[in-house]
């Protein structure tokens, strides 16, 4: 609930205003770069103008142009929001990274609103970055990953300007879901975000991160749908509009590239960072094994049920096809032998696309000398009949305390029980917790004694659970995916 009045800080671009609720600062809308329009459309983030007077920052600013959201853009997107206890402070500072795909997805959504974490000691940050072709197309004359460059400059913003909110800009914690775990993975690659963050949470980081010639292909193709080239120069005149429906028609069409893009072409999207050798050098865990950023604790896990989000109302797949696209050569069959074609079909792609690209990079960054953390969420979601079992982003209502949002009822019925609640509250203690530097309440990962924290009605400190599947992929190596043909 909004108070009278409303604080006011100095940053280095200007003064802004923004709202008392519930005893939290609140700013919402800052710019952090300028509009991506015109001749910055496919630019890195170039930083924003200062301004004269006071800023009003009450509001969101617009979402990145996705499905849904396609209005041309009069002001720039490239915005974040904070919520503050208190600007005298020296707080820890949680900055918050969406999903989405690499396609969707904005800090203005209600499930990923920051007051709930804020209000138990931290200073909580969110903002928006590019997405879809804007942001992770692989464009000639273009600076590639420019939704990754986005988060690099939104956390030289916190850097320069959080402590003027009450934050500590040496407490830095990164944390994000799917695309956002994805995206924090390769920030922890990138030596352009070395030093901007010492602690970062990866919950369900997908395998999905192109090399050039892949990307190069996949954005042919997107460029394709509109008849023109994959080139900036070519596109930037186009409304976001023919952007994001050239995207939505590829989509429907990626089956028919599994002879070009292997795996990929049966992903709900055709966006990922890309292996460019300069903004990205590496792939998240071969740079982490080697040691690139021994110097951030990591937090990283998943969900137990991941692909059953987009497979519990959907027909059968035949697991055949699946296990050769995903798991070429891998004994899924004889490993579970008494699981159903639906269940293999579910395995495979939940075990490839977010299981063990986030159990392989809690055992990278351990080798490579860092301090890492397990997890799995266990709980089921109770809302659907318990249909969508310990799925895909159920987590992010439950770490944000976001229960009564859209997508916390989707999960969690309406009102949310009190298991939820609690499991909420778990979440968030050893998230905050980790923040501050106390660590998150259960021992570090070793390749040893795999200890992996579970969060559920009961929860254990126990060796990694899936098991199986990890014997199955202990000798895979995640890297950067190739065109098969050209």
């Amino acid at each position: 609930m909004a108070e009278t009045g409303g604080p006011e800080v100095t940053i280095a671009s200007g003064r802004v205003r923004g709202r008392f609720e519930d005893g939290l600062a609140v700013f919402r809308g800052i710019p952090y770069a300028r509009a991506p329009l015109g001749d910055l459309r496919f630019a890195a983030p170039v930083p924003v103008e200062p301004w004269d007077g006071v800023r009003d920052c009450a509001e969101f600013g617009p979402h990145p142009s996705q499905p849904g959201a396609t209005a041309p853009l009069t002001e720039s997107c490239l915005t974040v929001n904070v919520w503050s206890p208190g600007p005298a402070a020296r707080l820890p500072v949680m900055v918050y990274v969406y999903g989405g795909a690499y396609r969707g997805g904005g800090s203005a959504e209600p499930h990923h609103d920051g007051a709930v974490p804020a209000a138990e000691g931290v200073v909580v940050v969110t903002f928006n970055y590019r997405v879809g072709i804007e942001g992770f197309a692989h464009l000639e004359g273009a600076p590639a990953n420019r939704g990754l460059l986005d988060q690099v400059a939104a956390l030289e913003w916190v850097r320069d300007n959080v402590a003027a909110f009450g934050g500590d800009p040496d407490r830095v914690t990164v944390f994000g879901e799917s695309a956002g775990a994805g995206s924090i993975a390769a920030l922890m690659a990138m030596p352009r975000a070395a030093g901007l963050f010492r602690r970062a949470i990866a919950q369900s980081v997908p395998g999905t991160y192109f090399s050039v010639p892949l990307a190069a292909d996949i954005a042919a193709a997107l460029s394709g749908e509109l008849g023109l080239p994959p080139a900036a120069e070519a596109l930037a005149p186009l409304p976001p509009e023919r952007l994001v429906g050239a995207a939505d028609a590829l989509l429907a069409k990626m089956p028919a590239y599994e002879d070009r893009w292997g795996p990929v072409a049966h992903l709900p999207t055709p966006f990922a960072p890309v292996v460019d050798g300069e903004v990205l050098p590496r792939d998240p865990w071969s740079a982490l094994s080697a040691g690139a950023a021994r110097d951030v604790e990591l937090i990283a896990g998943h969900n137990r049920d991941e692909y059953r989000l987009y497979t519990h109302d959907a027909p059968d797949e035949p697991a055949g096809a699946l296990l050769a696209a995903f798991a070429p050569g891998l004994p899924y069959r004889e490993a579970f032998p008494e699981a159903s074609e639906a269940e293999l079909a579910e395995l495979v792609r939940s075990d490839w696309l977010f299981r063990m690209p986030s159990l392989l990079l809690a055992e990278a960054h351990a080798a490579g000398g860092g301090r890492t953390y397990a997890y799995e969420l266990t709980w089921a979601a109770p809302a659907q009949g318990g249909a969508l079992g310990a799925c895909h982003a159920l987590d992010v209502p439950l770490v944000l305390g976001t229960l009564d949002s859209e997508v916390g009822r989707f999960f969690l019925g309406d009102p949310a029980p009190e298991e939820a609640q609690a499991l909420s509250r778990d979440f968030r203690r050893a998230w905050t917790a980790f923040a501050r530097g106390e660590g998150p309440g259960w021992p570090a990962y070793d390749p040893e004694r795999r200890l992996t924290r579970l969060f559920d009605v009961e929860p254990a400190v126990v060796p990694y659970p899936e098991e199986t599947s990890r014997r199955l992929w202990s000798g895979h190596t995640f890297a950067a995916l190739p065109l098969l043909t050209a």
